[in-house]
């Protein structure tokens, strides 16, 4: 059996391999900045991770409350927050807060709050309908709350077949370490679920050393007239539905649902 000591070392890796995974994935960053300075108000990002997206807006002059449950990614995020930025200084407020975004009970109402990047599809279907619940439970009376979700094609599905497929090769700059993305996955198409495994294999220079990380993720796909249904019985309505960043109108076809809501 791991040892606690382990775990925590495998948590803190993870953490810091998500971040690399992520490095290039900001497409989405222009639209909630926008969103941010249009609404006015705070910011509420649940399942937040290390802050991609949080401390972007942070430094943005927003104030950002940055939600998850895994205290490495957040420790990564304040870790960053206070860390001088290339200004020297910082323009808003980040908190982060270790809770479940389904369960979540905060005091304050938010002009913006974000789901981002497919997070709702780690969710099973219960914790799916109370996270969206949770969303407009934290909205402002005039605020936005936004998803994005992806709705993946069969082509896209056919390669869940279970195949060990590499995605990327990276060099970590934190650690000098040399990083293989792998990942299998398979997709059971009754309950319109996968099981993904992630593997990073590290290698470790000058100590010549490898060793393999994983995680594994479930995913529960939605198709686009069930996250709209989610939305409604969260008591909020779609006021812009895109297929893009640019939220170009979504329509048959669109591999991307970026749904901005407000309440009704």
């Amino acid at each position: 059996m791991p040892s606690a000591m382990a775990d925590e070392q495998a948590g803190a890796a993870l953490a810091r391999l998500y971040d690399l995974d992520t490095a290039e994935e900001m497409a989405d960053l222009d639209l909630y900045l926008g969103l941010a300075a249009a609404t006015g108000g705070a910011v509420l990002e649940l399942a937040a991770g290390s802050g991609r997206l949080a401390l972007a807006m942070a430094r943005a002059g927003h104030a950002v409350t940055a939600v998850d449950n895994d205290p490495h990614m957040l420790a990564r995020a304040q870790a960053a927050w206070q860390a001088p930025d290339e200004a020297g200084r910082r323009g808003g407020s980040l908190e982060t807060v270790e809770a479940d975004v389904v369960q979540l009970e905060l005091e304050h109402r938010f002009g913006l709050v974000i789901l981002a990047f497919n997070t709702l599809l780690l969710l099973e279907r219960d914790a799916q309908r109370a996270c969206v619940a949770t969303m407009a439970r934290h909205l402002a009376p005039e605020g936005k709350a936004v998803l994005d979700v992806w709705l993946p094609s069969p082509e896209d599905l056919a390669l869940y077949d279970g195949r060990l497929t590499l995605e990327w090769l990276r060099h970590d700059e934190e650690t000098g370490d040399n990083v293989a993305k792998y990942f299998s996955a398979r997709y059971d198409p009754a309950l319109a679920s996968a099981q993904l495994h992630t593997f990073y294999d590290v290698w470790s220079e000058p100590a010549g050393q490898l060793r393999r990380l994983a995680r594994r993720d479930e995913l529960s796909f939605l198709s686009s007239h069930e996250v709209l249904a989610l939305v409604e019985a969260a008591g909020m309505a779609p006021e812009v539905v895109g297929e893009d960043y640019g939220l170009s109108p979504f329509g048959t076809g669109s591999e991307r649902m970026v749904m901005v809501c407000g309440l009704l």
